[in-house]
């Protein structure tokens, strides 16, 4: 008999993104590419960001795009995150009413203030926003782009049953006030951003959204210090050398940050204010990921809780499925979906209604 040699684990297929720029993905997440977002130089036109804005978002690895959907949407947004939680914002002690858990994840992303909810029209109105899709289109140098189908947040004072004391303190790996979105121990790290919709103002309070853009400007310079072992997705940092800030956001405002920039939300310290924003973010589109782009078209036409990350769980007391139809998308929002390719014709179509399905929208599909 030849003898065989045990194989190891197979590693996931790598699918091209419908880009004239060349951006490889196995999940639609974490990316590989010729030249790093942070190197790399554009070949398009900037059309929301500043010659400014790039600078800064290539330094310090986040930028700012002032009202990028207009401030009356994110407050509208912001009523729909109170009223499908059954949450009177009048009524703090409301906040903090007991409810069952299905699993510690769900008691902890209750703690963090997640809403599990992905496909309601308000959503996708800020997702199919030209000008959100234009800032994106700047910071990858990419047209051909997909949204991701996230959720939103809603972050009360953390006290009583939203205590982060709740939560098991761990010294490695995820710490919600401060980590990476990357494994930055990798010899070619990945290319991932995220994003964030303010949906009121933030305040030092409140706390919300925080970052290390020292950390990040000089991170190739920290990393030659440190141990073969550190933790690849924990920073420990001094930081009155590579201080902390919170960016100051306003209704409809989207930051967007580079998953190498070491990030968090911070406690909610406040007596009875919230910190409320949409994540959001766009990525290279994988069209030849036939499964994947099937699972994110059935997932809207359905509204299903989407698969991408495991942390998605749907909303246990009544899934969005029994509350509201398919969202309808424009011609951009159907390519952002990947219902339609990028290749086919214009973007001024006529829009996508999940209305029209002859496949029913059922919680039993959730």
């Amino acid at each position: 008999m030849i003898p065989t040699t045990p194989q190891g684990p197979r590693r996931p297929r790598l699918h091209r993104a419908a880009s004239d720029r060349p951006y490889f993905s196995a999940d639609g997440e974490s990316y590989l590419a010729q030249t790093t977002l942070r190197e790399l130089s554009k070949s398009r036109p900037l059309r929301v960001l500043s010659e400014e804005d790039f600078a800064h978002w290539q330094t310090y690895g986040y930028v700012v795009v002032r009202e990028a959907i207009p401030a009356r949407a994110a407050r509208q947004l912001l009523d729909f995150t109170w009223d499908f939680q059954g949450l009177d914002p009048d009524r703090p002690d409301s906040w903090y009413e007991d409810r069952p858990f299905r699993s510690q994840l769900d008691r902890q992303l209750h703690v963090y203030g997640f809403v599990e909810a992905y496909h309601h029209q308000l959503l996708w109105d800020s997702r199919q926003a030209q000008r959100v899709y234009d800032a994106f289109v700047d910071v990858w140098d990419c047209e051909e782009l997909w949204v991701t189908l996230d959720r939103l947040n809603l972050n009360p004072p953390n006290v009583g049953n939203r205590d982060r004391a709740l939560i098991d303190a761990t010294d490695r790996g995820f710490d919600i006030e401060l980590h990476w979105d990357i494994d930055t121990t990798l010899g070619v790290p990945p290319q991932r951003v995220q994003g964030i919709i303010a949906l009121n103002d933030t305040s030092p309070e409140t706390g919300g959204f925080q970052c290390g853009p020292e950390l990040f400007r000089r991170f190739e310079e920290w990393k030659t210090d440190q141990p073969a072992d550190r933790d690849p997705i924990r920073p420990s940092v001094d930081r009155s050398e590579f201080p902390v800030v919170r960016p100051d956001l306003h209704p409809g405002d989207l930051l967007i940050w580079n998953g190498l920039l070491a990030h968090g939300v911070a406690r909610n310290t406040s007596r009875d204010g919230v910190r409320a924003v949409q994540y959001l973010s766009m990525m290279p589109a994988l069209e030849e990921h036939e499964r994947l782009r099937h699972s994110r078209v059935e997932s809207w036409r359905h509204l299903r809780t989407p698969r991408w990350n495991r942390t998605l769980v749907g909303d246990l007391t009544r899934h969005e499925s029994k509350r509201y139809p398919t969202a309808t998308l424009d011609g951009l929002g159907s390519r952002l979906l990947g219902l339609t390719s990028w290749s086919d014709g214009d973007q001024d179509q006529e829009p996508a209604a999940g209305g029209r399905s002859e496949e029913p929208s059922c919680a039993a599909s959730a």
